[in-house]
């Protein structure tokens, strides 16, 4: 049963953590280029937050949002 969770525990070591030990490698050797991995993931969750933002801008335009006092049980 131990050999069971020391497989888990290399494969997330070794195996899914792989690319963040590349990136932390990659910071020593060059930060900008690792940085540069950081601005594109900041770009692209910008990206979705105002589409995600033009979206709901675009239902409440059309009238389909139940803004009533009673729209949610908890209110």
């Amino acid at each position: 049963m131990k050999d069971f969770f020391y497989a888990i525990q290399d494969f997330f070591v070794d195996v899914l953590f792989a690319p963040y030990d590349a990136l932390r490698a990659l910071e020593l050797k060059n930060w900008f280029a690792a940085n540069t991995f950081s601005w594109i993931f900041i770009l692209i969750g910008m990206g979705f937050f105002v589409y995600w933002m033009l979206q709901l801008k675009s239902f409440n335009d059309n009238g389909e949002e139940d803004k009533s006092v009673s729209a949610h049980s908890y209110l």
